[in-house]
C-alpha cells in the first residue's frame, strides 16, 4: 500500500479561485490593466503565482520578464490580504483526511501556491493534526510538475516517492505524478472535468471524496 497520500491544494482540497481572483483584480487595478472574470481566472491556475500573473497581464506584456516581476511582487503583497477568504474546504475532504491520518497514512499537502499560504492555508480549512506537511513553492526553484516539490514533501514525510499517491484536480497533478514516480488519483470536482483528465491519461478519477476515499483503501490491500 502507498504510505502517503499528498493532495493537492486549489481545486482538490477547496475552492480557492475567489480569493485568487480578488487578489488578481487588486493587483490589474493596481497596474491599470483589465481585470478578469472568474472562469478566466480559473483557466490560468495551476502552475504557479508567476505563470498566472503572466496570463493575467495584457498580450503584449506577457513575455516582458521586468513586467511580470513588477507585477508579480505586488500580487504576492496584495493576496496576502486576502488569501483567507479561502476558509473551508470542500464539504468530505477534512474529514476523509482525519480519516486516512488515524488509519496511518502520512497525509502531505502540495500545491504551486506560494509556500507560506499553502500552510497558511491547510492550518485554516483541515481538522488539526491531520496532515504531517504542506509544501507550496519556493523562490527560485522548480514548481510542479518538476520532481523538486514532491521530493521535498516526500522527505518530510519520511517516505520514498514510490510510496505515495498524488491526488490533484489537474495535468499538472498528472504530470507531477509521472516525473516523480508516484501513484495518481484524479479528481472532478476541481478546476478540470472527469474528460480532461482521462483525456490525458489519468488512469483513476474520482467524483466525489466518497469514492476517493473507497479508491485510496483499496489501495491498502
Amino acid at each position: 500500500m502507498p504510505l502517503a497520500a499528498i493532495f493537492d491544494f486549489d481545486g482538490t482540497i477547496a475552492d480557492t479561485i475567489a480569493a485568487i481572483r480578488e487578489g488578481v483584480n487588486l493587483t490589474m487595478r493596481k497596474n491599470g490593466f483589465p481585470e478578469h472574470s472568474h472562469e478566466a481566472v480559473q483557466s490560468f491556475v495551476n502552475n504557479g503565482a508567476r505563470q498566472l500573473i503572466r496570463l493575467s497581464l495584457p498580450a503584449q506584456l506577457r513575455e516582458n520578464e521586468a513586467t511580470v516581476d513588477r507585477v508579480l511582487a505586488d500580487y504576492d503583497a496584495l493576496y496576502a490580504t486576502v488569501f483567507r477568504l479561502t476558509d473551508r474546504a470542500y464539504d468530505g475532504i477534512p474529514e476523509l483526511i482525519a480519516e486516512l491520518h488515524t488509519r496511518g497514512w502520512r497525509i502531505g499537502v502540495l500545491s504551486n501556491k506560494q509556500d507560506v499560504f499553502v500552510k497558511a492555508l491547510s492550518e485554516q480549512v483541515l481538522l488539526p493534526g491531520t496532515f504531517d506537511a504542506a509544501q507550496g513553492v519556493i523562490a527560485g526553484q522548480p514548481t510542479k510538475p518538476h520532481p523538486y516539490l514532491p521530493q521535498r514533501i516526500a522527505d518530510a514525510l519520511g517516505v520514498s516517492l514510490s510510496d505515495c499517491v498524488m491526488i490533484g484536480d489537474s495535468d499538472v497533478d498528472l504530470k507531477t505524478a509521472r516525473n516523480a514516480g508516484m501513484r495518481h488519483v484524479g479528481v472532478s470536482w476541481g478546476y478540470r472535468s472527469r474528460d480532461f483528465l482521462l483525456q490525458i491519461g489519468a488512469q483513476s478519477v474520482a467524483d466525489t471524496p466518497r469514492e476517493l476515499r473507497q479508491m485510496l483503501l483499496d489501495m491498502e490491500a
